[in-house]
This record gives structure tokens, sequence and C-alpha cells, in this order.
């Protein structure tokens, strides 16, 4: 168990802090490529605690940086998308993605000093259809992640978000909770239900695993086992991967390409960031869960209905059904465990649900080589 005084150093992550320097030091995928428009309107973005702006600027470069002007404080996010960067519109002072100061329109020329001025702007890079920002202080930032989902053209990589109201922490630890998939996605299922060669029978079989754990110079392998026979073990393996990234089970190595990030806003909210191949996933859909009589498990999907995204910091990727409606819990369902009808309500709530549940059926190895 850890201290409070661990437990603070773990779960902060604004600037000067432990694990906001050491996530500083990641590339971070920050937003979608899509919600920033050439020469449209700037984005407010919460990371790492600071308040930021992303815009794409007229010829198509991303740039993302403090919202406020380095000159009065008035936030960028007031300002005007226009040639080659964003003019505040207090003063007029014009900054490109990288901070530079390009204009200074309030200030005779013999004065001017633009040269000396920039605004706090961090770099950006577009890969999978994501903005991915580096927010360190490496004067080379490091390559991107060696994801093998990274490595698939673009066109071919489904991506999500979903904002969670909890620190990163609380949500990527349950991530890694092998052992509540028994209950949670698969309480309704009992293990005569199922054929003995199904991949989630011993799950079901045996609620509480056992654990192996090994370190790695990227992270911890590990797995939930569980004796499945004579002479038998069933390993159900996963990843967690510096600073907040994790691999979860139930899938083939040539079709399960994933890999789903806990991304800190701030201390207290968290982006979930889904990344997969869609030619795996699409082969993986061939064969839904079901019974050994054939009928469908059910109860082993998703859904996902947000609500629309506003300009405020916490403002996007929100789900519908959250704390202040009871997450669209029926309770009458929940006591006639009929686990088909309620599993969307629980999925919403759980912060660690499994995003590729649904494909229980391929198997259990964990997908991604780490590759650098």
């Amino acid at each position: 168990m850890t201290t409070a005084t661990e437990s603070v150093e773990l779960t902060r992550v604004g600037p000067g802090t432990v694990m906001g320097q050491l996530m500083r030091e990641y590339w971070i995928p920050a937003l979608m490529s899509s919600e920033v428009e050439r020469g449209g309107a700037p984005l407010r973005l919460m990371l790492l605690g600071e308040k930021l702006i992303a815009f794409r600027d007229s010829e198509g470069r991303v740039g993302v940086m403090d919202h406020r002007c380095p000159h009065r404080g008035a936030s960028l996010f007031l300002g005007r998308n226009e040639e080659g960067g964003i003019r505040c519109i207090y003063h007029g002072w014009k900054f490109d993605v990288a901070g530079r100061c390009l204009d200074m329109p309030n200030v005779a020329p013999h004065q001017d000093f633009k040269h000396k001025v920039g605004a706090k702007a961090y770099r950006a890079v577009e890969r999978a259809g994501l903005v991915w920002v580096y927010m360190g202080s490496r004067a080379e930032p490091p390559p991107l992640p060696g994801f093998e989902v990274l490595d698939v053209p673009d066109d071919e990589v489904g991506a999500l978000f979903i904002q969670r109201n909890c620190n990163y922490l609380q949500a990527l630890e349950g991530d890694i909770d092998t052992s509540h998939f028994g209950f949670l996605h698969a309480g309704h299922v009992e293990p005569d239900e199922l054929g003995e060669d199904d991949p989630i029978y011993h799950t079901v079989a045996i609620r509480a695993p056992e654990y192996h754990i090994a370190d790695t110079d990227w992270g911890t392998t590990y797995a939930g086992h569980r004796a499945a026979g004579p002479g038998r073990t069933s390993w159900r393996f996963g990843n967690f991967m510096f600073p907040f990234w994790t691999q979860v089970p139930n899938g083939e190595f040539g079709q399960h390409v994933q890999v789903r990030g806990w991304v800190p806003l701030d201390d207290e909210h968290t982006m979930y960031c889904v990344l997969w191949w869609k030619r795996g996933l699409s082969a993986m859909n061939q064969k839904d869960p079901a019974y050994k009589d054939g009928a469908p498990i059910g109860g082993m999907g998703r859904r996902n209905d947000f609500l629309p995204n506003t300009s405020d910091w916490l403002g996007r990727w929100r789900l519908a059904a959250n704390f202040s409606n009871d997450w669209r819990m029926d309770r009458a369902a929940q006591q006639r465990a009929q686990n088909q009808q309620i599993q969307s309500s629980l999925e919403q709530f759980d912060a660690f649900s499994l995003f590729f549940s649904r494909h229980t059926r391929r198997g259990y190895a964990a997908s991604s080589r780490m590759s650098r």
C-alpha cells in the first residue's frame, strides 16, 4: 500500500510535480486531428494541469501553446486565426505555431521588439489521426512511442477519446485489474453455459486468479493465471507501459493490435485514448462471443453516447451517462441479473472497462511488440 504522500506524488501532474515532470518527457496524445480546422477557431485544451489552446494555421500546421498572450495575459482562445498564425484581440500581437511573435502592431516600428518575445508553445506532430505534444525540456524530443499500431498507415488506425472524472492512476489501475473482467463484463455468465475451449471459460470458472508480474525496461507485463485441468494453466496477459499506457488481453497477435492511454488532463480528469488497427479488428469481428448452444452472450460490448462538446476547458468527449444521472443504471434489470440490458450503463462508469472485450473468443495474448 502506498502512503498518503506517495499517493499525492503519483497523482499530481501539474508543472513542477514529480509525475508531471516525468510525463512531460514523453509524447502525449492531446487531441484528434479532426478537432482543429485549417484557419478555424482555436480549441481550449487542458493537459497536465495547463490551460492551452490548439489551432491549425493557414498552412495546415498545428500549434499548441499557453492560452495567455505574453503581453497582458489576454486569452488567445479569443484570438483570430489568420495567415500564418494567431492574433491576440487585445493589442494585435500575432504568434506562429512555434510561439514566435510575428507582428506587434501597437508598437511603433522603431520600438518594435517582436524578435525578443515568444508565447509558450509546445512541439506538436500528427500521427494516426491524433495531435501528439511534447511538453518536456529536451532540446531534441524523444521518438514517438514504439507501438505496433503506429507502424500501420494512418487511415488504418481507429481512435477514440473518452473523458473520465478521476485521476489518471485510478483509471489506469482499473485497466490493468484483470480480475474485474469476470465480474463486470462476464458476471452474468456461468461456466456450464460455455464450452471448455471457450477463451473466457476459465475466467468465469475461477473468478479469483493468481498473479504473475514481470518488470521490463518499458514498464510491466502482468498476468492472471488459473488452473485449467491436469498439467494445464490458463494465462491472461496484459502490459503497462510508461508513463500511462496499457494493453489489455483478448486477441491474437496478428489481429489484436491496440494500445490504450490514460492521459491526465489535470489532477482530477483523465482522457482515455484508444488506438487500434481497423483491419485486425474487422477480422476479430467475424465471430461474436456465444454460449455453447450458439446463443449470443451479450453484455460484452460498449455503447458510448457523448454529450455535445463545448468550449470549456473540460468540455470535450464527455459521456452522457455520468455521475449526475447515476450512469443510467437500470436497477430493475440489475436485480433480474439481466446483464445484457444493463451492461452499457455499467461500462459507462467503469473507468477501466475493456474496449475490446466483445472479442474474447480470439484468445488472450497481448498484441504489441515493444520495438524501441
